[in-house]
């Protein structure tokens, strides 16, 4: 935390989880990792931890594979799943990669164990790094099919007492329709649970909606493409949408 003599603000929250898709990783690219800007995100949560702010993060898989997507074309839906969560093992060790090249102290902990790769999720374990100023990437999603990595990072941010999830996304906020095709699409400052259950807006699937709602976790909804927008969002500035009771 600052203390004022840098005349940096003190951050909004002391314990947050970002959630970022696996196609944020993707860059211009269509498919798969774009290394510059794996570090350029790497960089946004290194700016943030110095601010004495405790990370972890979740990262998606659909920039390698989406489960959905492959039962779709006819792929048996567990096993879909299944390689969805790996994928989201891939994404976590590249963005572990890029933080650590910048000198942060960074554990990739898996709720499938694979421990010649990365740590199996124990709670209190991944508590004790957060307190120790380490970023944890929870990786593989809750470990089960039929279960989102939104529904993961509500989960995994209720288990680790954080105060928010920050969700990036390519838009800065929450709208009433999908901007990118409607230019009249109007952004909600702030939002309800309920609202975004009953208007099906696309924040995150709706079992972690409900989840965030019923553990009273506020869903802060802001553009990753913003240079500077994750320090922005903690110290209260940017645009963004708050999802809350």
């Amino acid at each position: 935390m600052s203390d004022g003599s840098d005349n940096q603000p003190t951050p909004a929250y002391k314990r947050v989880l970002l959630k970022i898709s696996g196609e944020a990783l993707m860059g211009d690219q269509g498919f798969g990792l774009h290394p510059p800007t794996v570090e350029r995100i790497a960089k946004e949560v290194k700016i943030v931890r110095d601010l004495g702010v405790e990370i972890c993060m979740v990262i998606g898989g659909g920039n390698i594979f989406r489960g959905l997507q492959g039962s779709a074309q006819g792929m048996e839906r567990t096993t879909a799943d299944y390689m969805g969560m790996l994928a989201t093992v891939m994404n976590a060790l590249a963005m572990q990669s890029a933080l650590e090249g910048l000198g942060v102290f960074t554990r990739v902990v898996s709720a499938i164990p694979m421990d010649q790769v990365c740590e199996p999720y124990i709670r209190r374990r991944a508590v004790r790094h957060l307190e120790k100023g380490r970023v944890v990437i929870f990786a593989a999603g809750t470990g089960n099919p039929y279960f989102t990595t939104d529904t993961a990072a509500t989960l995994r941010a209720s288990e680790m007492t954080c105060e928010a999830i920050l969700k990036g996304t390519k838009v800065d906020g929450v709208y009433d329709m999908d901007p990118v095709k409607h230019p009249e699409a109007k952004r909600y400052d702030d939002i309800t649970y309920d609202d975004v259950l009953v208007k099906n807006l696309k924040v995150m699937d709706a079992s972690a909606i409900a989840l965030a709602r019923d553990n009273d976790l506020p869903i802060i909804v802001f553009s990753l493409d913003e240079p500077g927008g994750f320090k922005g969002i903690l110290s209260g500035q940017g645009t963004y949408t708050i999802v809350h009771g």
